[in-house]
């Protein structure tokens, strides 16, 4: 099973491909290029976010590598990262609260009788469940947005991996002369 078509300049510089001119200029000629006279953040984005869909969307351009059509692929991106940086702040904060419930645990000597110490005990143990259950349902919801954001960011070769697929090494010159002419017998040098 072949892997994904590579654009011919990347086949051309690993030099693992013998073609013809021909078939260069033909494949050449078949490839998708982007289109990058359209590139409009989408009206669904904040203020905020259109500031950042512009940056991140000059610079793909400049890699040549971002069109028209990948916008709303920059823009979930862009949503679900933001998303994930909402919800994480709202997990220390639950994190906090949940210290401070801890940090306020109720003691035997602070209640007349044991009765009010177990009911308050009771109390306790009732609001660190609901923050504990609240960490878990943000937990589960950082989860989502990161793989949200991953799966943006991949598509749109925001990450490291992604990134090293995209990039085209350059050509390698042509050696000046042919490195084994010493071992070549002329005919007239017998």
């Amino acid at each position: 099973m072949s892997g994904p078509r590579q654009p011919v300049n990347l086949v051309l510089a690993r030099g693992s491909a013998h073609m013809t001119k021909a078939e260069i200029a033909d494949r050449q000629s078949s490839e998708v290029q982007p289109v990058t006279d359209g590139i409009v953040a989408p009206s669904f984005l904040s203020a905020a976010q259109k500031k950042d869909f512009n940056r991140i969307a000059d610079q793909l351009q400049t890699l040549k590598i971002m069109g028209e059509t990948d916008c709303d692929t920059l823009a979930r991106y862009i949503v679900s990262q933001e998303q994930y940086v909402k919800t994480l702040k709202e997990i220390r904060e639950a994190e906090k609260e949940k210290r401070s419930i801890v940090k306020d645990k109720p003691k035997p000597e602070d209640y007349a009788d044991d009765a009010e110490y177990r009911e308050s005990m009771g109390l306790y143990y009732t609001t660190l469940g609901y923050a504990d259950e609240r960490l878990d349902r943000l937990d589960k919801r950082l989860d989502r947005y990161f793989k949200q954001a991953t799966t943006a960011a991949g598509k749109m070769g925001l990450t490291i991996s992604d990134r090293c697929r995209l990039v085209v090494p350059g050509k390698q010159e042509p050696p000046k002369t042919n490195k084994f002419s010493k071992f070549l017998k002329v005919a007239g040098d017998e």
